[in-house]
């Protein structure tokens, strides 16, 4: 039988922080969505399970999604939104990709990955935000790599201690840096450099991030969510990417001065 995470779930993350400026009904339906992709990416996460049971509870989130029914809270928010259901459902496959320790050869394949995780999220989200401009679709892919990008640098280390390699292994073997020597925090003379070249093309997407005019109000939780990864993605290059020391993290002051900033620019 499945079920959302409970509302506790959704607190404490950076997009809870950036749907508090939503109007009090988008922010619910947008809460009831990001406990789903809670659920989902949580059975791709926990412990306590084997692989095969993940894939299957995946897959009955799948089935609900494209034979029977969701939870009555979701499908709501779906019929209410007009949500495209496939988006769903490539939300869940993406998180079933993380369920063994992933490898992308290419950086094609993680793009194919973001797009599942990151992108589609987004998509789902303008159309609860209440957007109309068909733009706002090549926004959302584009902050949703952007997004995704920077998590995967910012969490190189916690990765690597699960047995994960999000970067894409033609560019270790590009940087001379092995699977086994990335996987125990040792990754080379050269690591830094590495580093600089994957954030290069995370700062490309978010220069690709542009909002359209007509949907600058809806989109100001997306642009709050870019405000804060830009900064860690600065903040990481600043530091000169301590990724297998610590996870960086925004404290509320930060939060809240760049969601105030990016207030401020939407008003202007």
């Amino acid at each position: 039988m499945i079920s959302l995470a409970p509302a506790s779930s959704a607190r404490g993350s950076h997009l809870a922080f950036a749907l508090i400026w939503l109007p009090r009904l988008r922010r619910r339906d947008a809460l009831v969505f990001f406990r789903f992709c809670r659920t989902v990416d949580d059975i791709a996460d926990e412990g306590g399970r084997t692989d095969e049971e993940k894939q299957r509870l995946l897959e009955e989130w799948v089935d609900a999604i494209e034979v029977r029914a969701l939870p009555e809270e979701l499908e709501k928010v779906v019929t209410r939104n007009a949500i495209d259901r496939t988006l769903l459902a490539e939300i869940v496959r993406g998180c079933a990709m993380d369920v063994r320790p992933p490898r992308f050869q290419t950086f094609g394949d993680l793009e194919k990955y973001c797009w599942r995780v990151a992108c589609a999220v987004g998509l789902v989200s303008i159309k609860i935000f209440g957007c109309t401009d068909p733009l706002s679709d090549a926004y959302a892919e584009n902050l949703g790599h952007a997004l995704q990008l920077t998590n995967i640098l910012r969490d190189i280390g916690e990765d690597a201690g699960m047995g994960r390699i999000y970067i894409p292994l033609d560019d270790l073997v590009q940087f001379g840096i092995s699977e086994q020597d990335f996987l125990t925090g040792r990754p080379g003379d050269r690591f830094l450099e590495l580093m600089r070249f994957e954030a290069g093309r995370a700062r490309a997407r978010f220069h690709a991030a542009i909002p359209p005019a007509s949907d600058a109000r809806p989109l100001l939780p997306a642009e709050i969510m870019k405000s804060l990864y830009t900064t860690i993605l600065s903040r990481l290059e600043k530091t000169g990417f301590p990724v297998f020391e610590k996870r960086l993290r925004l404290g509320r002051i930060d939060k809240l001065a760049l969601a105030l900033a990016s207030c401020l620019r939407f008003r202007k």
